[in-house]
């Protein structure tokens, strides 16, 4: 049986929350560049990182920024929803071995277009690295 927009939306209330953890490893970064096309050396080239103000390697910003799809597709609003747009600020970097927290809050339901807005937020630790505001659509 499928689910109405309706009976979806009121699955769902303001201040809901969803996370879930992952870690950003080396052949992550290598795929993200293969799929993106950024070889920039920040994210690939530890001689060149070396010399950089972090002093090592960092993690592509929309490589982590790609989480929140995740967020939106699987957890929050969930399965069957799709993304209408999503703001980002990119606030700190992430490293090889990290693991990062991506989080998800409902700010707005809205019942008449079935648009949801969720705050979004990775973080490292008590670090906020990207934070944003998604919009989603419960079609």
């Amino acid at each position: 049986m499928i689910e109405t927009i309706e009976a979806k939306i009121n699955n769902l209330h303001v201040g809901q929350k969803a996370e879930f953890l992952e870690t950003i490893s080396e052949p992550r970064i290598k795929e993200f560049a293969k799929l993106s096309g950024d070889y920039n050396p920040h994210h690939i080239d530890e001689t060149y990182a070396k010399k950089t103000k972090y002093k090592k390697r960092i993690c592509h910003g929309m490589l982590l920024a790609s989480f929140f799809s995740k967020l939106t597709a699987m957890y929050l609003p969930g399965t069957g929803s799709l993304y209408f747009s999503q703001t980002l600020n990119f606030i700190a970097p992430a490293f090889i071995d990290d693991e990062i927290k991506i989080h998800g809050e409902i700010m707005r339901i809205s019942h008449s277009t079935g648009i949801i807005t969720i705050k979004t937020k990775i973080m490292r630790e008590n670090t906020t690295l990207v934070m944003g505001e998604a919009k989603v659509l419960i079609p």
